[in-house]
C-alpha cells in the first residue's frame, strides 16, 4: 500500500510538473508577444467624465471617433469619413462618405449610420444642435443630406467641431465604450482616470503604428513634468513654463511649443452691479501687465492679446494690446465714483470695491495670473479674493452669483474663422457665455456674419465685432499661450497641432 502511494505521488509530481511548465511555456510566449507591443502613455489636463463624443471632446482627440471633415496643418478643411460634399443652394448639403469604412464592430458606415448619430448627436448636445442648425437629414447609400433651418455658410466648419462625431449611435454604453470609425477602439475608461486603447486593426486609413495607447488625467502641472522626467509617461500636456529648464536639458526628451488658437483671459460677469460700468471694466483691464504675463509667466511661451483672436488671423485687431497704467485706472475709478477711505480701499457709497476671481489648475498659467493681478488690485485699493475650483465650467455655471471674474481660455478660432467664437461667447445663448455678455451691435453683427458667403465681407464683419468687443471690455484678453508639451525622444511622427483636436494618430510611432 505504501508503494502504491509512493508511486501515485511521484505521478502526481510528474504531472503537475508537466502542467506548470507548459503553464510557464504558454506564459513566457504570451509575454513575449506582450513585449513586442508598442505602447504609450500620453498625460492630460483636463479629466473627462465620460468619453461619449458627443458630449466630450477626447472621443477625437484620443482617436477613438472622427468627423466628416477636419482641419489640416494649415487649418484648412479636408475631408476624413466624407469623400466629398456639394452646397446644393443656401440650406443644402450633399456629402458622401468614403467606401468601405467600418464602425469598430465591423459593420460599415453609410448615409443611414451617419443620420442616426447626428440625430443622437443634437439629441444629447443642445450646444452642438444650436451650432448646427440642422432642419432634417435625408440618406441614400454613401450619401447624406443636411438641410439647415436657415442659409448658413458657416456649417462646414461646424461640422469640424469634435461632438459631430459619427459613431454607432445604437450601441450601449456610449460614455465609457462609444463603438466609433477611429484608429483605436476603447478597451476601457475609467472615469477621470484613464482611458486604455487598443488599435482597430480594420482601421480604414492603415492600421496604427502603436498597439495599445494609455490617457491618464491629472490636474496637477507638475505632477505631469514629473511624470515625463521618470518615464511614467511619454506625452505630458500642458505643461508650466517653469518645468521646462529639466526637461529641455534631458537627452532622452524635448519640449514641443506651438502657437495655439486659444487665448487666456478675465472674463467679467456682466450680472454684477459693479461690473455693468464700463469704466470701472476699463480700469481693471488697464491693471493687466500683458509683457510681465508673456515673459514672467509664460517664459515668452506665448503672444500678447490685443483681443480675442491670434493676430496672424485676418479678421483679428490691428490695434496695439492695452499698456498697463494703473494711475490710468485709479482715475478711471475715480470717474466712476470710487474714492479711497481712510484704510486706503476703494469704495463707492459706503460699499468696498472687492471682487471675487475664480481659477482653476487645469492651466497652470492662470491661478498665477490670478495672483498677480490680486496684487495690482490691492496696490489700487481693490480687494480680489482668489477662489481655485476643480471643475470651472460647472462653477461659473452653476454659480453665477459667486463670481465676479474668472480667468478663462478658449480656443477663439478652432476652425480658421471667427464665426464660431462669435456665436457661443457672445450671444446671449451662447454655450460659452456665463458672464452672460450681451452686446446689441455684436449680436447684429454675428447675425449677418451667419448668413455672409463672401470671405472678405466676414473678414469686414468679424473686424467690426472685434472693434465693438473692444470698446466694451467685456473681458480682458491677456495673452495667445503656446501649446506646451513634453515628449520622450521615443515618440516618432508625431506633434502637437495648435487646434488642438487630433493628439492620438494612426500615424504616431515609438521606438
Amino acid at each position: 500500500m505504501k508503494n502504491k502511494k509512493t508511486i501515485a505521488g511521484l505521478l502526481l509530481s510528474l504531472l503537475l510538473i508537466i502542467i506548470t511548465g507548459c503553464t510557464d511555456e504558454a506564459g513566457t510566449e504570451k509575454n513575449q508577444s506582450t513585449s513586442k507591443d508598442k505602447s504609450l502613455t500620453m498625460l492630460f489636463s483636463f479629466a473627462s467624465k465620460t468619453i461619449d463624443p458627443h458630449q466630450d471632446w477626447m472621443g477625437v482627440r484620443a482617436g477613438i471617433a472622427e468627423t466628416l471633415v477636419k482641419l489640416d496643418d494649415d487649418l484648412a478643411i479636408k475631408p476624413w469619413l466624407a469623400e466629398s460634399w456639394e452646397q446644393k443652394d443656401e440650406t443644402t448639403w450633399v456629402f458622401t462618405l468614403k467606401e468601405g469604412v467600418t464602425f469598430h464592430d465591423g459593420s460599415p458606415v453609410d448615409g443611414e449610420a451617419v443620420k442616426a448619430s447626428f440625430e443622437r448627436a443634437i439629441e444629447v448636445n443642445e450646444a452642438l444642435a444650436s451650432a448646427l442648425k440642422i432642419d432634417k437629414m435625408e440618406a441614400d447609400g454613401q450619401q447624406i443630406t443636411f438641410k439647415t433651418t436657415e442659409e448658413y455658410p458657416a456649417f462646414l466648419s461646424e461640422l469640424v467641431h469634435t461632438n459631430a462625431s459619427i459613431i454607432k449611435a445604437d450601441a450601449d454604453n456610449i460614455g465609457e465604450k462609444p463603438i466609433a470609425t477611429g484608429a483605436f477602439q476603447v478597451e476601457s475608461f475609467s472615469s477621470e482616470e484613464e482611458i486604455k486603447l487598443k488599435k482597430y486593426p480594420k482601421y480604414w486609413d492603415g492600421e496604427a503604428n502603436v498597439d495599445h495607447v494609455s490617457i491618464k488625467f491629472n490636474s496637477d502641472a507638475n505632477v505631469r513634468a514629473l511624470a515625463l522626467q521618470s518615464g511614467e509617461a511619454d506625452i505630458s500636456y500642458h505643461l508650466p513654463p517653469e518645468s521646462l529648464e529639466p526637461i529641455e536639458s534631458h537627452n532622452e526628451l524635448r519640449v514641443e511649443s506651438v502657437a495655439s488658437l486659444r487665448v487666456h483671459f478675465f472674463l467679467y460677469n456682466s450680472a454684477k452691479p459693479e461690473l455693468q460700468d464700463v469704466k470701472v471694466r476699463q480700469a481693471l483691464d488697464l491693471l493687466v501687465n500683458r509683457p510681465v504675463a508673456v515673459e514672467e509667466i509664460m517664459n515668452g511661451h506665448a503672444t500678447a492679446a490685443n483681443g480675442p483672436f491670434n493676430p496672424d488671423f485676418e479678421f483679428a485687431s490691428e490695434k496695439d494690446p492695452t499698456s498697463y497704467d494703473p494711475s490710468k485706472a485709479e482715475k478711471l475709478l475715480n470717474e466712476a465714483g470710487y474714492e479711497k477711505n481712510e484704510d486706503g480701499n476703494l469704495e463707492k457709497d459706503g460699499k468696498p470695491l472687492e471682487l471675487t476671481l475664480a481659477t482653476y489648475e487645469g492651466r497652470p498659467e492662470l491661478p498665477m495670473m490670478a495672483q498677480y493681478f490680486q496684487s495690482e488690485a490691492a496696490n489700487l485699493g481693490i480687494k480680489v479674493n482668489v477662489v481655485t475650483v476643480e471643475n470651472i465650467d460647472n462653477y461659473l455655471w452653476e454659480q453665477q452669483q459667486e463670481w465676479d471674474i474668472v480667468t478663462y481660455s478658449n480656443l477663439t478660432a478652432p476652425r480658421g474663422d471667427g464665426g464660431y467664437f462669435l456665436n457661443v461667447a457672445y450671444l446671449p445663448d451662447g454655450s460659452l457665455n456665463p458672464g452672460q455678455i450681451n452686446i446689441p451691435e455684436v449680436n447684429n453683427i454675428t447675425k449677418q456674419l451667419n448668413k455672409e458667403a463672401d470671405q472678405e465681407k466676414r473678414i469686414e464683419l468679424q473686424k467690426k465685432a472685434v472693434e465693438k468687443i473692444q470698446e466694451e471690455i467685456s473681458q480682458s484678453f491677456i495673452l495667445h499661450p503656446h501649446i506646451i508639451v513634453g515628449v520622450n525622444q521615443r515618440v516618432k511622427n508625431w506633434k502637437p497641432g495648435s487646434e488642438e483636436y487630433y493628439l492620438i494618430t494612426n500615424e504616431m510611432d515609438v521606438e
